[in-house]
């Protein structure tokens, strides 16, 4: 990949000036990757949204994740370089829908995973993770009842470990459910000894033949721990360029796609974020991230759990 060095420096005098950090996603390309002042996937993002002492925050991932910064630091400024930077699965449950999901099925607890927007959080009791699910929902007393939303693949995945009374809203990631069970297998027959390791959000087929299910801080931690030396990847591309630093002399495939042609095992909203509009972003301090006060302070509540559980557990 090119890199504009004279881009680079004025980010960098840009953040000095502003008193601004750069948080950035596992999903965002290599170059973005080198340039931020924290990468991670979206637990970690959450908890570095909630300590940093910077004025501005830009946000080099996707809108929910920028208005999750915004709902745990209020006073900051938080600037997305992309308004369009959406994700198919927040968009997957509305408002509308999802309230009246909750209100047809009462007296449960609703847990919603992260990746939604801050009008559904604000309908919640918890958020969560796919680091932290798992731990999450074990937390609470085992006869609780839980709504759950909005990846269906990650919520039966949750339900299937904890074996929990959950009813799970019907919404999916689009990169997460285009890979190819056939094409994976085949990559691992002409790979002797390779593992297959996947994201949760997978379909069930594909984690059932994963050798290791996981966040995308686990997939990351699982490559550098295991004895492995060929790994089959089965989530968004862009953590690759970490795992690769971390573990130069290991070989690791992505999960081809169902479609060959298409490119659809990358997400096209994360890849909408570049460092040219990381700079006009920094520069003009815009788009700027914003969330109604009341929303703020409703969708505040589940975060906050979530992260209290987390520390608590030490997660």
């Amino acid at each position: 990949m090119v890199v504009n060095n004279d881009v680079i420096k004025e980010i960098e005098a840009l953040k000095k000036e502003k008193n601004a950090v750069i948080l950035a996603h596992y999903y965002q390309t290599s170059d973005i990757q080198d340039i931020a002042d924290f990468i991670g996937d979206s637990l970690a993002l959450s908890q570095k949204a909630a300590e940093t002492t910077a004025d501005i925050i830009v946000f080099a991932g996707v809108k929910f994740m920028a208005e999750t910064a915004k709902i745990l630091s209020p006073g900051k400024k938080v600037i997305i370089p992309d308004l369009l930077a959406g994700c198919s699965l927040a968009d997957s449950c509305k408002k509308e829908d999802f309230e009246k999901f909750i209100s047809d099925n009462p007296g449960r607890t609703v847990i919603t995973y992260v990746n939604t927007t801050a009008d559904i959080k604000a309908l919640s009791d918890i958020a969560c993770t796919s680091s932290n699910a798992k731990q999450i929902i074990e937390s609470l007393p085992e006869n609780e009842k839980i709504i759950f939303g909005p990846d269906r693949n990650l919520g039966n995945y949750i339900r299937s470990l904890t074996g929990r009374d959950i009813l799970v809203w019907d919404g999916a990631c689009h990169v997460h459910e285009q890979f190819s069970l056939e094409a994976i297998l085949k990559l691992r027959d002409e790979n002797p000894g390779s593992k297959i390791i996947a994201h949760p959000e997978c379909e069930k087929p594909v984690r059932l033949v994963a050798d290791y299910i996981g966040s995308t801080s686990g997939l990351l931690s699982f490559v550098s721990k295991d004895p492995g030396e060929t790994f089959i990847v089965a989530t968004e591309p862009g953590i690759l360029y970490q795992m690769k630093k971390a573990q130069p002399g290991k070989k690791l495939i992505p999960a081809p796609p169902k479609d060959s042609t298409c490119g659809c095992s990358e997400c096209n909203f994360m890849k909408l974020i570049t460092l040219e509009k990381i700079y006009k972003s920094l520069k003009f301090e815009e788009p700027e991230v914003t969330v109604d006060p009341s929303i703020i302070e409703r969708a505040a509540v589940p975060i906050k759990r979530m992260l209290e559980i987390s520390a608590k557990l030490g997660l």
